[in-house]
């Protein structure tokens, strides 16, 4: 199950092979450089999709030609379903999950072979015909829920289980489809409302610069990230910008998996690492003066100070008032 042992990390590839398989190759090689669980592209057939005059989100028009439709901006970065299958077995020989997301029925129905879990983007979060239809492809799923609310989130996941899947075989992944995300907007906390919610695993699917919430998500307990990745964010196209880069991607996986082994359990004990420490770090009650047997033990003649290895100045409540059983020298151990 993923999730479960370790955190799940896509590399978010997107459409960030500007319609080229050789840059698409290039992407794998990165991510699995990088030792993500998965790299993730998007699968569509344009005329599938969006309709001839529909018009650009605002990061589209900021980041590639304002004069150009998005049809015709994602008829250029289409891959043809022979791209995609030379991209899985390319994954395969470089032994790193294959996944992508399909933007239509079609699409799905291609890649259900090729993928053994299933990412569906936040635009599907309402087009619960096309929910069904996936879960009756009896995958795990992973649904982002950019621009949705709780009520959009409780029917999409109706949806998935009236296709067929339990709750166990979906994970939903906060998400905010800003590219980039502002700060202000990123509402992390929203992850964890979803899992009290809905009773499922969570996740974050990232569109901030940079990687620092990407870290807190896990920090907050997200099972699955993604993350968008670039072979550089000056290129051209639409997502480059709000990409990390290689670089960047493989300190974020190395920083992940220290964050996951840092968070251990809820139980607050000693580490086998600091036992030793113990004895060196802590105090022991010892003799402020010289004190002689018989004489009273007060603030006046006790004090402490390391090493831990006599009596624990949580006895000092207990120690003060008796009497010396024996001569001790400043700095000696109190015995009783």
């Amino acid at each position: 199950m993923i999730g479960k042992d370790k955190v799940f990390i896509i590399a978010e590839a997107g459409v960030n092979h500007n319609g080229s398989l050789d840059i698409a190759f290039m992407l794998v090689d990165k991510a699995k450089e990088a030792d993500v669980d998965a790299i993730k592209f998007q699968t569509w057939k344009t005329e599938n999709v969006i309709t001839k005059n529909a018009p650009k989100p605002s990061y589209q028009l900021n980041q590639t030609d304002a004069r150009e439709s998005q049809y015709d901006m994602l008829k250029k970065l289409e891959l043809s379903y022979e791209d995609f299958q030379r991209l899985k077995a390319y994954c395969d020989e470089k032994q790193i999950m294959f996944l992508s997301t399909a933007d239509e029925i079609e699409s799905a129905e291609f890649l259900n072979p090729l993928q053994s879990i299933i990412k569906m983007g936040s635009a599907e979060l309402t087009d619960l015909p096309f929910l069904k239809k996936i879960a009756r492809f009896g995958k795990h799923v992973i649904l982002s829920t950019g621009m949705g609310n709780l009520d959009e989130i409780g029917m999409a996941l109706k949806a998935l289980e009236e296709g067929g899947l339990k709750k166990q075989d979906i994970t939903v992944l906060h998400c905010n489809t800003a590219y980039p995300t502002p700060w202000k907007d990123v509402n992390l906390r929203a992850m964890g409302n979803i899992q009290e919610t809905f009773q499922v695993m969570v996740g974050y699917s990232d569109h901030t610069i940079g990687t620092e919430v990407t870290l807190a998500a896990v920090a907050l307990g997200a099972r699955v990230v993604e993350k968008h990745f670039t072979l550089d964010s000056k290129m051209e196209g639409p997502d480059h910008s709000s990409s990390i880069e290689p670089k960047d991607l493989k300190r974020m996986v190395e920083m992940i998996r220290h964050i996951e082994q840092s968070l251990g359990k809820s139980e607050k004990k000693p580490s086998p690492s600091e036992l030793a420490n113990i004895s060196q770090v802590r105090k022991s009650i010892v003799a402020k003066t010289k004190i002689q047997q018989g004489e009273i033990f007060s603030e006046d003649n006790i004090t402490v100070k390391r090493p831990g290895t006599g009596i624990t100045p949580a006895s000092w409540d207990n120690i003060i008032g008796q009497k010396a059983k024996k001569d001790f020298d400043t700095d000696e151990m109190i015995e009783l």
